[in-house]
């Protein structure tokens, strides 16, 4: 028997999907509850007594985000044998999945609310935390390098770190913006062009 409320051939995990998939398209303010039953295909006492609160939807919807959407993007980071080919392959994946077209583009972690909310700040909050963990990433990434000496001692890798997050949050705007994968594929050659100045090297 299914819980109060919920159809009996509910798929918890589609419903989800097709949620998150909303969020990312028009953001956390701009998706109403009648946006969210028409998508999963729920009433609203369904998706109450399945999620709880707006809220919460959007911050289980940004949860699966994370781990179905772009994984192959940080997983750059450790695959490439050099910190320089690791940005490089990071850009390079951002830019092609920030572009397709099956999907909305850009990304939901950067777009999907950036002005505090009215429920408490908890989505900006949420939001803020997982681009401070990419930002973690990428400076640890280039902390590796230092300490293998790739990167001289005296590398600044949190300045770097932003840069590039800087980068590919700029990316995401773009592609919401209409921008092509070869136009973001420049921005990742101009951003290239700044990471030889700022190793000091032209090598990868």
């Amino acid at each position: 028997m299914s819980e109060r409320g919920r159809p009996r051939t509910f798929d918890r995990t589609a419903a989800l999907r097709r949620a998150m998939e909303l969020f990312w398209a028009k953001g956390y303010e701009g998706t109403s509850i009648a946006d969210l039953t028409a998508a999963m295909g729920i009433n609203s006492p369904s998706l109450y007594a399945a999620f709880g609160s707006k809220e919460a939807l959007f911050l289980e919807a940004t949860e699966y985000y994370t781990h179905a959407e772009g994984t192959e993007i940080w997983a750059a980071l450790d695959e490439a044998s050099t910190a320089c080919l690791a940005i490089e392959n990071f850009l390079r994946r951002t830019a092609k999945a920030y572009s397709q077209t099956d999907r909305p583009q850009g990304c939901l972690i950067a777009l999907g609310a950036l002005h505090q909310d009215s429920s408490s700040g908890a989505i900006c909050a949420d939001l803020r935390r997982r681009r401070a963990e990419n930002l973690t990433a990428l400076c640890k990434r280039l902390e590796r390098a230092v300490a293998e000496g790739e990167l001289p001692a005296n590398f600044d890798c949190r300045t770097a770190a932003t840069f590039f997050a800087t980068v590919q949050h700029g990316m995401s705007i773009q592609a919401r913006d209409g921008a092509s994968c070869t136009a973001l594929m420049a921005t990742v050659a101009g951003a290239m062009a700044a990471w030889k100045t700022m190793a000091g090297t032209d090598s990868a």
